[in-house]
């Protein structure tokens, strides 16, 4: 059963993500919102994009083309910060700048859906499902025709995955 998201049901939900589209460090966000950053950590990856691009409720619209907003509105500084330094000669500014631009730019795709970083699942390698093959073989051994009908179904399952 999935881990439930204790910053989706906190009462400081909105601002914690207004603090996570504005880059806080998840150490800040996690003391000043009395949360673990694990937590933060995880709702950051997992459901702040959600909320952002697949808000139902027109007041969660609204939310979201704010922090949308928000997001365009930090890479647009961290732009014009990188370009003034960058005009300076400032280098290790225009570094900073550079790092920062592109975790805008890495939010925004998040945020517009052409970056998925949900973590994905092989169940075909997963060790417990090679358990359970195994023990499903195994179990099928006096009969063989339904043996070789159930392998011959799993080697077709696995190779078209």
């Amino acid at each position: 059963m999935p881990r439930t998201c204790t910053i989706c049901f906190h009462p400081d939900r909105a601002a914690i993500d207004e603090a996570l589209v504005a880059g806080d460090g998840f150490a800040s966000i996690a003391r000043q919102h009395a949360v673990s950053q694990d937590a933060v950590a995880r709702h950051r990856a997992g459901h702040l994009p959600e909320r952002i691009a697949q808000t139902p409720k027109a007041a969660d619209v609204a939310a979201a083309e704010d922090l949308l907003g928000q997001v365009r509105a930090l890479r647009s500084k961290a732009m014009s910060i990188l370009i003034a330094a960058e005009r300076q000669g400032d280098l290790r500014t225009a570094l900073a700048g550079v790092r920062e631009a592109r975790g805008c730019l890495e939010l925004l795709l998040e945020v517009e859906g052409e970056i998925d970083r949900r973590p994905t699942l092989n169940v075909l390698i997963a060790p417990e499902w090679l358990t359970v093959r195994s023990a499903l073989l195994v179990a099928l051994q006096p009969f063989p025709e339904a043996r070789q009908a159930v392998a011959g179904r799993l080697l077709a399952l696995e190779a078209s995955a």
